[in-house]
């Protein structure tokens, strides 16, 4: 948010937009914060003896079993709250790059072009939707494909990285780079949508059809 407020723009419907998505997204945050912070003082409480506090100010000492059990509702309730958050935060980043673009101010860093394929990728990486397992890729989508070439090609141009991920059950799971954040940004709407300027006419209509129209 500092980072925005020190840009000197127009808040249009767009850029309002934005402000809203980072608000949400700073919310929920602290909300996924909170409850981490709780999973971990139900399991040190419970190692210790302690009392843990169940709401209504009513407090137990819990078995081992019932504080995982205690702590695993405080995951799901993160899993739940971040569900989206990459989406959002990507459509957010998107929203006010393309914004920018169509006031004259496109971002300096101008990076080589990349194909469909790697563009498409590269946003599903910045999503957190990319695995690798056994040598392969896999993503938590159906609704688009991703082979190892064009991951290799993102690795080569030092765009993606890959990190152990074993709680999903794979080997790997790929995350953009500060150079793949740049680049991606960079990507927003590159190809505007032409204006009437550059239109062509319509060609004018025949004498004789025109005079039949009369």
């Amino acid at each position: 948010m500092n980072t925005l407020n020190a840009q000197s723009m127009y808040h249009s419907p767009d850029i309002r937009a934005v402000y809203s998505r980072l608000r949400q997204l700073a919310h929920l945050a602290t909300d996924t914060a909170d409850h981490l912070i709780d999973a971990v003082d139900i399991l040190d409480h419970t190692r210790e003896g302690l009392p843990i506090e169940l709401g209504d100010d009513f407090l137990a000492v819990l078995s081992e079993q019932e504080a995982r059990q205690e702590a695993g509702r405080r995951l799901t309730l993160v899993t739940d709250l971040t569900a989206l958050g990459a989406s959002d935060a990507l459509a957010a980043a998107e929203l006010y790059v393309t914004d920018r673009r169509r006031r004259g101010l496109a971002p300096q860093h101008q990076p080589p072009p990349m194909s469909p394929a790697q563009e498409a990728a590269l946003q599903a990486v910045a999503r957190g939707e990319v695995t690798i397992a056994d040598g392969k890729p896999y993503l938590r989508r159906d609704d688009l494909r991703l082979t190892i070439s064009t991951v290799r090609a993102l690795e080569a141009r030092g765009l993606v990285a890959r990190e152990d991920c074993p709680l999903w059950f794979h080997d790997e799971r790929l995350h953009l780079t500060a150079a793949g954040r740049r680049d991606l940004a960079a990507s927003f709407a590159r190809r505007p949508r032409p204006t009437a300027l550059t239109t062509r006419p319509a060609p004018p209509l025949p004498a004789v059809a025109a005079s039949r129209a009369r």
